[in-house]
């Protein structure tokens, strides 16, 4: 018998036209789905717009000034961070809106600052006095403090029974590098502004601990932000500000339970019961007829809808997001997209005042000088009022100063009115860990000033004469914008950080406020009575972003394990300490920076 041989294109053909054919049938399946999902985000959303509409705002993760949806390709997911500025308008727009009866609030783990808190609970306040109701319920392992400030100012807030509870006051843990360093060999040159014994930034790279100066600002500062805390929730449950001092020294409440005792909480309650009060509220037979709409969509929608309608009706006042480190460009606070904003309000003639939201710790001299310049020749024009968030310290500070008119909260960290330097020197570094040396050949002197050479003491004096003339020029700049002269505004700098209220006590800030204070403001001032506001960065809608949003929805709870699909995360104290090394590797130039990381647990 004959051997049947089988030739290579024989099995070639009928693979590859087998793998055409089911890349083609896969393909159809998932346009057919895009499209349909396409089809349901240009159709109109008939939940929202229906009666007894009850809004379900879930506050986790971090709460940004701006909202930010990134298209994450490992996961094929969008990250999302909810805005601020959304979710103040997103309430203040639920107010008026008839088929809205209420909000839901579920609390999980929030990343945000005190003052963003803050200006959450007091939209809620406000909301709950236009007549709406609102339910809070906070489940999960353990509320926070800053949970607990939040929800303290609902009446009807609720937890799960058994959860634990964090109020135990305010603490912060700082990082020291210098025994790291010093075990790598690498010495910091650091270079401070004269007298700037309060700009501590430069501390982890020289230091083992927190010297006298920090240890002073940063136990005065703690104390100030508790008082307010105390303050804004001994009003709302009828508990003195010495009892919850009591309560937090000797951890009294520890559990929902012990919260009910003390009026943190309403009752504890499981989520089923929640759902029944829920049903009472809007008078339906069922808890499964609930029309829960997703608040932080409701928010963006409207957001996004109101700007360009806005933009069609010629906007009067500006509202330019200033939120992270300051740099010439970059994915944060860059100097380039900031100045071109405020350039463009200014220009544009509709456009009659200019509220810039600052939320910053710092960064580039250079950077921060450009932002400055804008808001000078802004503010000859149209005036510029200031909105600081959570901070607004050192170069934060710098280009507020500027400003006709500042607004801070209470807590607000703000002030650090200072400079330094820092040069790495790593010739220790090479020479003993790795066996490498370096030798020079130069015309002049300083002609190789390099990390692997130590600076001369001739060399740290030039550098010295630098940071002093822009900390002196920082002096001027202020003690121009604020009124002062600059010996009084020499002896609140140095460096030093005050919360809002203690800034506007010693006038580096005029009132105390948040961003919506801070608009009707500026409208008041430039005599405008129907406010038309306008964002930049402007806000946009991504329409793969919505894709995935909403394919996000039709698989949300019909996945086994959502999570064995993601990528591995690192754990969040890596990531802390990670972040940290590639923000010291990005110093470049002289630095405006807070004098510390306040991360206050």
């Amino acid at each position: 018998m004959t051997e049947k041989r089988i030739t290579f294109w024989k099995i070639f053909w009928p693979a590859f036209t087998a793998i055409i054919v089911s890349t083609a049938v896969y393909l159809l399946i998932f346009f057919g789905i895009i499209g349909g999902v396409i089809a349901s985000v240009g159709g109109e959303d008939t939940d929202e717009n229906s009666s007894n509409t009850i809004l379900h705002m879930t506050l986790e993760g971090e709460i940004a000034e701006n909202s930010s949806s990134k298209l994450n390709p490992s996961t094929f997911s969008v990250d999302k961070k909810i805005g601020l500025s959304d979710i103040l308008f997103g309430l203040e727009k639920a107010e008026t809106d008839e088929n809205i009866k209420g909000l839901y609030l579920e609390l999980s783990d929030i990343t945000c600052g005190i003052s963003s808190a803050r200006e959450i609970r007091r939209a809620l306040t406000k909301f709950q006095k236009s007549g709406k109701f609102v339910i809070a319920y906070t489940s999960g392992e353990l509320v926070s403090q800053k949970q607990l400030y939040i929800t303290t100012s609902i009446k009807e807030s609720y937890g799960f029974p058994g959860t634990m509870i964090e109020f135990l006051g305010l603490g912060t843990e700082p990082m020291f590098f210098k025994n790291t360093l010093d075990l790598l060999g690498v010495e910091m040159q650091v270079i401070r502004g004269r007298n700037n014994d309060f700009k501590s930034a430069v501390e982890p790279y020289l230091l083992s601990k927190m010297s006298d100066s920090s240890r002073l600002q940063t136990t005065q500062l703690l104390n100030n932000i508790w008082q307010e805390v105390r303050c804004e929730i001994s009003k709302d449950i009828q508990t003195d500000t010495a009892t919850l001092n009591k309560i937090a020294n000797n951890a009294l409440v520890t559990s929902v339970e012990e919260g009910v005792n003390y009026h943190f909480f309403k009752a504890a309650k499981y989520k089923d019961e929640i759902l029944d009060i829920l049903t009472k509220k809007v008078n339906i037979g069922s808890s499964d007829d609930l029309n829960l709409v997703p608040f932080e969509k409701y928010a963006r929608k409207n957001f996004y809808n109101q700007q360009i309608s806005n933009n069609l009706s010629k906007p009067n006042v500006a509202i330019i997001l200033a939120e992270g480190g300051i740099s010439v460009d970059g994915d944060e606070l860059a100097s380039d997209n900031i100045a071109k904003y405020i350039r463009e309000a200014r220009l544009d003639d509709n456009i009659k005042t200019i509220v810039l939201r600052v939320n910053s710790p710092g960064g580039s001299a250079l950077a921060s000088d450009i932002i400055w310049r804008e808001v000078i020749v802004a503010n000859k024009f149209k005036k510029v009022v200031v909105s600081m968030g959570d901070v607004a310290a050192s170069g934060g500070y710098y280009i507020a100063a500027a400003a006709s008119h500042i607004f801070a909260e209470p807590t607000t960290i703000t002030g650090s009115i200072g400079v330094f330097g820092i040069i790495p020197y790593t010739g220790k570094f090479f020479q003993d860990k790795l066996g490498i040396t370096f030798d020079k050949v130069t015309t002049n002197k300083h002609a190789s000033l390099s990390l692997n050479h130590k600076l001369t003491q001739e060399e740290l004096i030039l550098i010295q004469k630098q940071v002093d003339k822009i900390y002196t020029d920082f002096l001027n700049k202020v003690a121009q914008g604020r009124k002062m002269k600059p010996e009084l505004v020499h002896r609140y700098a140095r460096g030093r950080v005050w919360t809002g209220s203690e800034a506007k006590k010693i006038g580096l800030v005029d009132d105390l406020g948040g961003l919506n204070d801070a608009i009707s403001y500026a409208a008041k001032q430039a005599k405008i009575i129907n406010i038309i506001p306008r964002y930049w960065p402007e806000k946009k809608l991504e329409p793969m972003e919505e894709i995935l949003n909403q394919l996000e929805d039709i698989t949300e709870g019909k996945t086994a394990n959502a999570s064995s699909i993601t990528t591995s995360k690192i754990p969040a104290s890596i990531q802390k300490y990670y972040a940290e090394l590639i923000k010291l590797e990005s110093i470049q130039g002289i630095q405006m920076r807070m004098p510390f990381n306040l991360e206050i647990h």
